[in-house]
């Protein structure tokens, strides 16, 4: 499984950006594909899945802010993130993962970064 991360850049407070990410290769028995992030000094935290069972999830921090949607092609997945009205906070490397049987694939991460 490959994995690509795009979107990222340089915002200000209250702005939005769309993060994607596209995974290819061998996806059967794909178990979720989610977002994390990782601020400068602290540890790497889930933003938002979505399962193929449990469906969608989303932290506390994030939620009625950030939105994923999934698109499903032949030959790839893509997990799309809306993120809006953002803070500070939120500035972090964004990490695209994808679970396929148990095993975990984590994409080069991409660089939010709110100004106040």
């Amino acid at each position: 499984v490959q994995l690509q991360a795009s979107g990222g850049g340089l915002v200000q407070a209250g702005g939005s950006l769309r993060l994607s990410c596209v995974a290819s290769g061998s996806l059967q028995g794909i178990e979720y594909m989610a977002w994390y992030r990782q601020a400068p000094g602290k540890e790497r935290e889930l933003v938002a899945r979505v399962h193929v069972v449990r469906g969608t999830f989303y932290s506390d921090s994030v939620k009625g802010r950030f939105t994923v949607s999934s698109v499903s092609a032949q030959n790839s997945l893509s997990l799309h993130m809306q993120v809006n009205s953002l803070r500070p906070e939120d500035t972090a490397v964004y990490y695209c993962n994808v679970n396929v049987f148990d095993f975990d694939t984590w994409g080069q991460g991409t660089l939010v970064t709110v100004s106040s």
